[in-house]
């Protein structure tokens, strides 16, 4: 059976001169601009009361109130796809994805990703909107996520994320030897010509990270990362919009750099590194049925491992 969804949130005057879809995915941000679209042009979403407009301009202040039948998720198959489960209750699950695992379905990708395999896990997450997850991680990002198993978690635990109150640490492997941490404080949106590209750019939604210095080598630097918010591909935008882009990464990496006098393996391992050197090492969050404050920690995967064995060495060789 359908469930009934109802939730309302005050547009931030943060928002003001938003089209009142994009308000409504920043504020409703566990559905899709999409779907919020079809429920505004058929009076399921409401500002302060009266129907409105995809693309009416919103001025802070207004009520935006949902009321809406959610679709079960039953048109995606269970699939048995292994899970690196790292805690589990009634409310929530937290797991270690793997890199090369994409977390929702999409046209590239009809199954074969983590909502088929908790479908699978826990068959009860078919009667919670994308069957309970809050947040992702890119495709070939490996670490930490957490999953609702209810409809008032999932509810409570996108409340933390607007309110910025998850925390989210990250550690990769950039190019270039950083001299010290920071904050990179730039919005984020579509790139304007290339769409399956983010972009550093002024019509973006705001966007932070913070990032120090965990090690550095010859021409790599060892980083950790904090997301203020959760933009797609916000630390590898952000990273390659300091010049200090990911190893690895096909999209924002840009030319091979490789250090002088590197050793064979090193070159090997640095030109076929498979993926963006990121992993969401730590996640904490308060249990949104306890109230318990609750942290996680996940080791580094065995490619990174290598990969930074490999620059140590180099480092302390060539000193």
């Amino acid at each position: 059976m359908p469930q009934t969804l109802e939730a309302q949130h005050r547009v931030p005057d943060a928002l003001a001169g938003s089209r009142l879809d994009q308000a409504a995915a920043e504020l409703f941000a566990d559905h899709s601009r999409e779907r919020l679209k079809g429920w505004i042009k058929a009076g399921a979403l409401t500002v302060d009361g009266r129907p409105g407009k995809p693309k009416e301009k919103v001025v802070g202040g207004e009520w935006l109130h949902l009321v809406a039948e959610l679709e079960e998720e039953a048109r995606f198959d269970p699939e048995a796809i292994p899970l690196a489960v790292v805690f589990e209750d009634e409310a929530v699950l937290v797991l270690d994805k793997p890199a090369g695992l994409v977390v929702h379905p999409a046209a590239g990708n009809p199954d074969g990703t983590l909502l088929n395999a908790l479908l699978h896990h826990c068959p009860a997450l078919t009667a919670v909107p994308r069957a309970g997850i809050v947040h992702r991680l890119d495709k070939d990002t490996t670490g930490l996520m957490v999953v609702a198993k209810t409809l008032a978690a999932q509810t409570a635990l996108v409340e933390q994320l607007q309110a910025r109150s998850v925390s989210r640490e990250y550690d990769a492997v950039v190019t270039g030897v950083m001299t010290a941490g920071g904050t990179v404080d730039a919005p984020i949106g579509r790139h304007p010509r290339d769409r399956k590209r983010q972009a550093v750019h002024v019509t973006g939604k705001p966007a932070v990270t913070h990032y120090r210095v965990v090690e550095r080598f010859r021409g790599h630097t060892r980083v950790r990362c904090r997301l203020e918010t959760g933009r797609t591909h916000q630390i590898r935008v952000h990273m390659a919009h300091q010049r200090f882009p990911l190893v690895g990464d096909p999209v924002y990496g840009g030319r091979l750099k490789l250090p002088a006098g590197a050793s064979e393996t090193l070159k090997g391992l640095l030109r076929d590194f498979p993926r963006q050197a990121l992993h969401a090492r730590k996640l904490a969050f308060d249990h949104p049925v306890s109230g318990e404050h609750l942290t996680f920690r996940a080791p580094l995967p065995d490619d990174l491992l290598l990969l930074i064995d490999a620059l140590r060495d180099d480092a302390e060789t060539m000193t």
